[in-house]
Protein backbone atom coordinates (compact mmCIF):
# COMPACT_ATOMS: atom_id res chain seq x y z
CA UNK A 1 0.00 0.00 0.00
CA UNK A 2 2.51 2.60 -1.17
CA UNK A 3 0.54 5.10 -3.47
CA UNK A 4 -1.58 7.82 -2.13
CA UNK A 5 -5.06 6.33 -3.72
CA UNK A 6 -4.20 3.77 -1.26
CA UNK A 7 -3.69 5.65 1.69
CA UNK A 8 -7.12 7.51 0.91
CA UNK A 9 -9.21 4.44 0.33
CA UNK A 10 -7.66 2.66 3.29
CA UNK A 11 -8.65 5.83 5.70
CA UNK A 12 -12.46 5.47 3.95
CA UNK A 13 -12.37 2.00 4.61
CA UNK A 14 -11.53 2.99 8.33
CA UNK A 15 -13.93 5.70 8.58
CA UNK A 16 -16.99 3.48 7.53
CA UNK A 17 -16.01 0.26 9.39
CA UNK A 18 -15.97 2.76 12.53
CA UNK A 19 -18.62 3.83 12.22
CA UNK A 20 -20.80 0.72 11.24
CA UNK A 21 -19.24 -0.31 14.64
CA UNK A 22 -20.30 2.60 16.43
CA UNK A 23 -23.54 3.75 15.24
CA UNK A 24 -24.99 0.92 13.21
CA UNK A 25 -23.96 -2.82 14.69
CA UNK A 26 -26.02 -4.13 17.82
CA UNK A 27 -24.46 -7.26 18.38
CA UNK A 28 -24.07 -7.62 22.66
CA UNK A 29 -20.81 -9.85 21.58
CA UNK A 30 -19.10 -6.62 20.33
CA UNK A 31 -17.01 -5.13 23.22
CA UNK A 32 -15.26 -1.55 23.29
CA UNK A 33 -13.30 -1.35 19.70
CA UNK A 34 -10.70 0.87 17.92
CA UNK A 35 -10.12 0.80 14.51
CA UNK A 36 -6.66 1.63 14.63
CA UNK A 37 -5.30 0.91 10.98
CA UNK A 38 -6.62 -0.50 8.00
CA UNK A 39 -4.14 -2.09 5.01
CA UNK A 40 -4.60 -2.47 1.80
CA UNK A 41 -3.04 -5.31 -0.81
CA UNK A 42 -1.28 -3.81 -3.35
CA UNK A 43 -4.17 -4.91 -6.15
CA UNK A 44 -6.86 -3.51 -3.50
CA UNK A 45 -8.02 -6.67 -3.32
CA UNK A 46 -8.17 -7.43 0.21
CA UNK A 47 -7.89 -4.89 3.30
CA UNK A 48 -6.61 -6.02 6.83
CA UNK A 49 -8.74 -3.97 9.53
CA UNK A 50 -6.40 -3.89 12.80
CA UNK A 51 -8.83 -3.09 15.91
CA UNK A 52 -8.14 -2.86 19.80
CA UNK A 53 -10.81 -4.12 22.65
CA UNK A 54 -10.67 -2.82 26.15
CA UNK A 55 -11.27 -5.33 28.52
CA UNK A 56 -9.70 -9.41 28.81
CA UNK A 57 -9.20 -12.31 26.74
CA UNK A 58 -12.91 -13.63 26.59
CA UNK A 59 -14.55 -9.67 25.69
CA UNK A 60 -11.75 -10.54 22.58
CA UNK A 61 -12.71 -13.25 21.64
CA UNK A 62 -16.56 -12.35 21.26
CA UNK A 63 -15.62 -9.39 19.85
CA UNK A 64 -13.58 -11.48 17.40
CA UNK A 65 -16.73 -13.75 16.68
CA UNK A 66 -19.40 -10.13 16.11
CA UNK A 67 -16.94 -8.96 13.83
CA UNK A 68 -16.29 -12.17 12.14
CA UNK A 69 -20.19 -12.28 11.40
CA UNK A 70 -20.48 -8.36 10.69
CA UNK A 71 -18.29 -8.55 7.84
CA UNK A 72 -20.29 -8.78 4.86
CA UNK A 73 -22.00 -6.11 6.20
CA UNK A 74 -18.79 -3.57 6.15
CA UNK A 75 -18.22 -4.59 3.42
CA UNK A 76 -21.21 -4.09 1.53
CA UNK A 77 -20.98 -0.18 3.09
CA UNK A 78 -17.70 -0.34 2.05
CA UNK A 79 -18.67 -0.63 -1.73
CA UNK A 80 -21.57 1.51 -1.44
CA UNK A 81 -19.19 4.50 -0.07
CA UNK A 82 -16.13 3.83 -1.65
CA UNK A 83 -15.86 4.23 -5.60
CA UNK A 84 -13.40 1.01 -6.73
CA UNK A 85 -14.59 -1.65 -9.42
CA UNK A 86 -14.30 -4.16 -6.50
CA UNK A 87 -15.31 -4.36 -3.11
CA UNK A 88 -11.88 -5.62 -1.16
CA UNK A 89 -12.71 -8.23 1.10
CA UNK A 90 -11.91 -7.49 4.82
CA UNK A 91 -9.83 -9.14 7.31
CA UNK A 92 -10.03 -7.99 11.00
CA UNK A 93 -6.90 -8.73 12.99
CA UNK A 94 -6.52 -7.89 16.28
CA UNK A 95 -3.70 -4.84 17.30
CA UNK A 96 -1.02 -6.02 19.32
CA UNK A 97 0.40 -2.85 19.89
CA UNK A 98 -1.29 -1.85 23.37
CA UNK A 99 0.19 -5.26 24.84
CA UNK A 100 3.35 -4.81 23.13
CA UNK A 101 4.09 -1.08 24.51
CA UNK A 102 2.85 -2.48 27.72
CA UNK A 103 5.53 -4.66 28.01
CA UNK A 104 8.19 -1.96 26.54
CA UNK A 105 7.13 0.22 29.22
CA UNK A 106 7.94 -2.44 31.78
CA UNK A 107 11.46 -2.37 30.11
CA UNK A 108 12.03 1.04 30.26
CA UNK A 109 10.79 1.14 33.64
CA UNK A 110 13.47 -1.47 34.70
CA UNK A 111 16.01 0.14 32.79
CA UNK A 112 15.42 3.35 34.92
CA UNK A 113 15.93 1.33 38.08
CA UNK A 114 19.00 -0.02 37.24
CA UNK A 115 20.32 3.35 35.88
CA UNK A 116 19.02 4.80 39.62
CA UNK A 117 20.76 1.96 41.09
CA UNK A 118 23.88 2.42 39.56
CA UNK A 119 23.40 6.38 40.53
CA UNK A 120 23.20 4.94 44.17
CA UNK A 121 26.63 3.22 44.17
CA UNK A 122 28.23 5.65 41.97
CA UNK A 123 27.80 8.68 44.55
CA UNK A 124 30.59 9.30 46.62
CA UNK A 125 33.30 7.81 44.33
CA UNK A 126 36.69 9.02 44.33
CA UNK A 127 39.14 8.49 41.36
CA UNK A 128 41.31 6.17 41.82
CA UNK A 129 44.03 8.18 40.14
CA UNK A 130 44.15 11.84 38.94
CA UNK A 131 41.36 13.43 37.78
CA UNK A 132 42.75 14.04 34.72
CA UNK A 133 45.14 11.27 33.79
CA UNK A 134 46.65 12.66 30.43
CA UNK A 135 50.07 14.70 31.18
CA UNK A 136 49.79 18.50 30.04
CA UNK A 137 52.66 20.16 28.71
CA UNK A 138 53.40 23.15 31.30
CA UNK A 139 53.91 25.54 28.68
CA UNK A 140 50.16 23.97 26.77
CA UNK A 141 48.61 25.16 29.98
CA UNK A 142 49.36 28.78 30.15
Amino acid sequence: MAGTGALKIAEQIKLIAAEMLGRRMHDPRLGFVTITEVRLSKDWQAAQIFYTVLGDDDDRAATAAALEAAKGQIRTAVAKSVKMRVAPTIEFVLDQLPEASGRFDELLASVKAADAEIASKAEGAVYSGDENPYKLDEEDGE
